[in-house]
């Protein structure tokens, strides 16, 4: 994987294509793998990029030192769109909403438009069953290893307070195995999740830099899923509501990671909206 260097550390990033860049991200304790069964399907003529975030599951540790906290993430996530000269870039959020908060801190000057599958947003930070146990984990002596190594047994992730209410379907042993290794294999991968996850939400803060994409003058699609518990139904509405130039499209029969549940519904909408074709209601 190419590598590039931010004021944080290196971040790594997989990459193909050429043609305008569309950024996708990524949630806690998972890396860019989450998106392999919908990359084939998405159309020729765009550069698609995936950074590794350092949310638990990225090959390298950050400097010592580095702010990772939700403004340090997000300047992380601009400083990448920088070094990489990326302009009017399509960004995917999933999972952690972080990155939504790009036009709050004032840092989205090369965002042009927003994809938003189901992920954090206004005060629900960390979200439902799942992110109260990461919470929890982040506050026990060796809870992030404890978290990591349940996270390999199936019968434990397919439970609501791990990955039972993430999808539908329970998740392979590789995949899993790809995003747990890191941070088993790595304290400095620990440490860097705690730095974001010990770094404190403040709901009211939360709420505001949320609100702060009325700002946003780009187009969006809100690709929000119809079921699941942890990223709450009417947040999609909401935030198609609150972006001014933003459509809803919901995505039936999966839960948050909808692009494992259901990856050639998610693969048509984004493909839609990316090419200017109607989206429609997978």
């Amino acid at each position: 994987m190419p590598t590039v260097q931010l004021t944080a550390g290196p971040l790594h990033y997989a990459e193909r294509g050429e043609g305008p860049p569309v950024v996708l991200l990524h949630g806690l304790l998972i890396n860019h793998t989450q998106w392999d069964g919908v990359i084939d399907l998405l159309p020729d003529g765009f550069r698609y990029l995936m950074p590794d975030l350092p949310l638990g599951a990225h090959p390298e540790p950050m400097l010592p030192g580095a702010d990772l906290s939700m403004r340090g993430l997000n300047v992380l996530i601009a400083e990448f769109l920088t070094a990489l000269d990326l302009r009017d870039t399509t960004l995917v959020h999933s999972d952690w909403g972080g990155g939504l908060f790009l036009t709050a801190y004032g840092l989205d000057e090369r965002v042009g438009r927003l994809i938003v599958l189901p992920c954090e947003a206004f005060d629900n930070f960390p979200p439902g069953l799942p992110g109260k146990t990461a919470t929890v984990a982040s506050y026990l002596p060796g809870g992030v290893s404890l978290a990591l190594r349940q996270l390999r047994i199936r019968w434990l992730r397919d439970t609501p307070v791990l990955f039972g209410w993430m999808t539908r379907r329970s998740l392979p042993d590789d995949l899993v195995r790809g995003w747990t290794e890191p941070g088993l294999r790595d304290k400095r991968i620990r440490r860097d999740v705690l730095s974001y996850t010990r770094s404190g939400f403040h709901k009211a803060e939360l709420v505001a830099h949320t609100e702060a994409l009325r700002h946003f003058s780009g187009d969006a699609l809100i690709l929000w899923s119809s079921a699941g518990k942890v990223m709450p139904r009417d947040h999609g509405r909401r935030l198609a509501d609150l972006i001014p130039k933003a459509r809803l499209v919901e995505i039936h029969d999966a839960y948050v990671l909808s692009m494992l549940d259901r990856p050639e519904a998610v693969a048509e909408a984004m493909s839609a909206f990316l090419t200017g074709r109607p989206v429609g209601t997978p």
